[in-house]
This record gives structure tokens, sequence and C-alpha cells, in this order.
């Protein structure tokens, strides 16, 4: 199997720069996740890593070997695009092999790796067809099977379900993952989709402008995000941000005379909460207003407001409040985050009185 290595990367168009300075590594036999907005610079890394635009300055290294000046063929890896890239007068058998063919692999051994492949995916009874003649999945799968078909140890995708339902993309997300897994491909995934990131990755590299702003597993990027973009980028609906102002014995929402809900001067300070780490209590020592109520069905989102500041809090099903009624809001003290509001970084600050009426806790530590 082979990792990727990527050592201060950069790619710069006259004065713009899409790609800067960006270093990770990808184990062997694992996923990571490109994530990040559009515009980001997730998808020109990939292409960078595919050896589809050339590099400004940095290394690129496949299986211990430095490939950042060699072409897409000689760096031993498969590529799914995101609009499938499917030959419209080939059945989907030919566009399966269409690749070996040109590698001139012999027709037996592109019999054998193209029956694996179809088995893999459930293609078995599609093989004569033209990609017209098939559903979006499907000719995802056929996209996939080019990519099993050439036995590379690195898969590149690109965005390879945004062009499919909600259903579709959720089926076949369990399908890329169980593929990686069964056959031990290091794979690289760009998207947008938080849930693609999450529910896939052993790894996320999460973007902004080119750099990263976060390398972690899911579980980490949930709970300790390193910048209040990333906390809030992360997580549906998102987290809430809410200005801190001085207040006597510490930092307060802004807008409120207390509680201090951390130590020290709050200007300049934004906290995090999500919201489904808010409770709503009659004890709740944070008093808000309701101002709207958006059902789901499994859930509901309430928008409060504590002082001059909104905060959404999640609450199962349809509970018994309407716009304008006041309530106690509290959390646990580990659902705090603290970030300085110039510089986004998580920051070091002590709780100094959570919501459930808990005393000090230990310090929110900042993260490198």
């Amino acid at each position: 199997m082979s990792g990727i290595e990527i050592a201060s990367l950069n790619k710069s168009w006259a004065t713009f720069n899409a790609v800067q300075d960006v270093s990770f590594t990808v184990e062997a036999g694992t996923l990571t996740v490109l994530l990040g907005p559009s515009g980001c610079g997730k998808s020109t890394t990939l292409r960078l890593i595919a050896g589809l635009e050339g590099a400004t300055s940095g290394a690129i290294r496949i299986g211990g070997r430095d490939v950042t000046n060699e072409p897409p063929a000689r760096r031993d890896l498969a590529m799914v695009f995101q609009s499938y890239a499917l030959f419209p007068h080939l059945s989907v058998a030919e566009n399966i092999v269409f690749g070996l063919k040109v590698r001139k692999v012999p027709a037996a051994e592109r019999a054998r790796r193209l029956q694996r492949a179809v088995d893999i995916l459930g293609l078995s009874h599609l093989l004569d067809r033209k990609p017209s003649q098939l559903s979006g999945g499907q000719q995802q799968r056929v996209a996939l099977g080019r990519a099993i078909v050439a036995e590379a140890p690195v898969c590149l995708m690109d965005e390879p379900l945004s062009n499919l339902d909600a259903q579709l993309r959720h089926e076949m997300r369990k399908e890329i993952r169980s593929i990686q897994k069964s056959l031990g491909m290091t794979m690289v995934y760009v998207t947008h989709d938080q849930i693609e990131a999450m529910s896939l990755a052993d790894q996320v590299i999460l973007m902004r402008n080119g750099r990263i702003e976060q390398k972690a597993t899911p579980s980490e990027l949930y709970l300790r995000p390193a910048t209040s973009f990333a906390a809030r980028f992360i997580g549906t609906p998102p987290m809430n941000l809410v200005e801190l102002a001085d207040g006597a014995d510490g930092a307060v929402v802004k807008g409120t005379n207390g509680p201090a809900l951390v130590e020290g001067r709050g200007a300049g300070l934004l906290l995090g909460v999500r919201p489904e780490e808010i409770r709503i209590a009659s004890t709740g020592i944070v008093p808000a207003i309701v101002q709207s109520i958006d059902y789901h069905g499994a859930d509901s989102i309430l928008e409060c407001l504590v002082g001059d500041q909104l905060l959404q809090v999640r609450v199962e099903g349809v509970r018994r409040h309407a716009v304008g009624d006041p309530v106690g809001l509290e959390w646990k003290p580990e659902a705090m985050h603290v970030f300085d509001r110039e510089t986004t970084r998580r920051v070091e600050r002590k709780v100094l009185v959570t919501a459930d009426g808990a005393g000090e806790v230990p310090a929110l530590r900042a993260v490198k």
C-alpha cells in the first residue's frame, strides 16, 4: 500500500494563491477528506496530487517516491470525477475496461479485473447498457468500477456524489467506504458536504482560503474545533458563537449583566456552544426569550435572545414553547468553547460559572 505525503505545497496563478503552504500526510490504507467551502483550494490540492496541475512549489510523495514533477500516468493512482466522465457510445463493460485497453493489458487480465469490479459493485446485469440507460447511482458505480479495475493503490475522488439525490448519496457513501476498506485503498476524497466528511473520513483536512484550517479526526473536529470557522462549519445547525463583554466578575454574554461565564475580560472573545448541547430548564441561569421556532419533525430549533445575542437551541420533537416565552438555558462545562474574535483561534480561559450551576472547571486549552 502507498501513503501520500504533501509538504509545503503551493499553487499560484499570477497574483492569486489558490493553495498556500499546505502540508499533510495520508497514511496507507486510510481515507482522508479534503473539506471546505467553494473556492477554498481543496479541488486544486487534489488536482496537484493527481498531476493535473503543476505545483508552484512544495513536494508530493506517493509511496515514498517524489512525484511532484511526474505526469499523471506515472503516479500509480486512479481518479473518480464529479461528472463521471463516461463515454456515451460505449457499454458499461467497455467503459470500465477502457483504460486497461489503452494500456494494452491482456484480454484475459481485463476480463478478470472486470468480473471482480462488477461483482463488488453489483453491475453484472448492466454490462451491455449504455450510460444514457443508467440512473445517476448506476453511472457513479461505473465510474467507481474504472477505479477498481485499475488496481492502483491510491484513489482520488473529486466530489463524486454531488450530482445524486440525498438518498443515493447516503447509499453511495456506505458503498465507497466499504470498497475502500475491503480493497485497502489509500483514498483522498474532496467534498464541501460536512456529512460526507464526518461519515467517511479517518482524517479530515478542513481548508479555507487556500490554507489548512484544521487537521483532525471527525470526532476531534466536532469536539475541539481549533478556530471559530471550524466551529461553525461543522455541525447542523452550526455552533452558536456569541460575543462576550466585560462583567463585574468576569466575561458575560454581551448585552447582559451576568452571570459571569468565563474568567477575566470578555471583550474581543466569542463563546461557542452547540445547539444540541443547550437544555431548556426553568432553573437555567442564563435567561432568554424565544424569538422563533423552526419545526423539523424529530426535533425543533428554537432561536432565543440572550442579551443582544441570538442562540439556537435544538430540542426534541414539539415542545410547549411559543414565540415570546421566557426560558432558562443551561449546558455542561465541557460544551463551552472560547475563541479570539480577531484571530479566530481557540484560546485558553477558565470557566467560572457554567449554566448548569457547576463551579470552576479546568481551563479550555488552546489548540496549536
